[in-house]
């Protein structure tokens, strides 16, 4: 028997709710919108409101959204971009380090006009990108254990845990979108503050998040006893 996102995130005992990323064309079909302010995490808290961030392509929010999200450049020149993240934030030893990052993590190329971060909406599925998770260690661990599961060793890596940031954790950064595929993220100091102390992200691809809803209740994991002891060692104060 396989399961609903809600069931899931029960299971978790997930108090906070997951957010799509969507390629799409219309933004009112996401109401209720916010505008970006710089950071799209200074939207967390309007995501737990059930609310969606508007990115519209090529405007607006910090350079690194901008790169990676929407493919814009912000920079005069590559140059100028890679002596920010060298000497400015300090990423990389050496720019030529940071030129080669940069060479094997291309942006994301938007298909439409606007990338949209909000809630799960079934009804968007054909524009929806990935699926983030705000989790604590034990959920992260919840998580992990699904994206393993139907996973064969010569397989693409189920879980990687790519260093970038935390936007471009939610999207850039995987290699192919359309394979599964799921990512720890959110280990981005510029944007941690943003979030609550105890929280990373897992992040990942359509075809993953839909394995996880493959998940058997009672078969998989989610029903054998590691699970159920964790849960009892948090009841009891472990």
């Amino acid at each position: 028997m396989s399961m609903t996102l809600e069931a899931l995130c029960e299971i978790m005992e997930l108090d906070l709710h997951p957010v799509g990323v969507y390629d799409a064309p219309d933004p009112s079909q996401f109401d209720p919108i916010v505008k970006l302010k710089r950071c799209i995490f200074d939207h967390y808290d309007a995501w737990q409101r059930g609310e969606t961030l508007d990115i519209p392509v090529g405007k607006g929010g910090c350079p690194g959204c901008g790169y990676w999200m929407t493919n814009t450049e912000t920079f005069p020149s590559r140059e100028a971009f890679v002596d920010f993240l060298t000497s400015k934030e300090g990423l990389r030893a050496r720019p030529d380090l940071t030129d080669a990052w940069l060479d094997a993590n291309p942006p994301y190329r938007p298909v439409h006009g606007h990338i949209l971060i909000g809630p799960i909406r079934p009804e968007m599925t054909k524009y929806l990108k990935t699926v983030t998770f705000f989790v604590t260690p034990d959920q992260m661990s919840v998580l992990m254990h699904g994206a393993v599961h139907h996973a064969h060793p010569d397989d693409l890596e189920p879980i990687i845990a790519p260093l970038g940031s935390g936007c471009g954790q939610m999207l850039s950064l995987f290699s192919a979108l359309e394979r599964p595929q799921s990512a720890i993220g959110a280990t981005d100091i510029a944007m941690r503050g943003l979030l609550p102390p105890d929280r990373l992200t897992f992040t990942m691809t359509v075809p993953m998040f839909d394995r996880l809803l493959s998940l058997d209740l009672e078969h998989s994991f989610l029903g054998k006893p590691f699970l159920k002891k964790l849960r009892a060692a948090r009841s009891a104060g472990h």
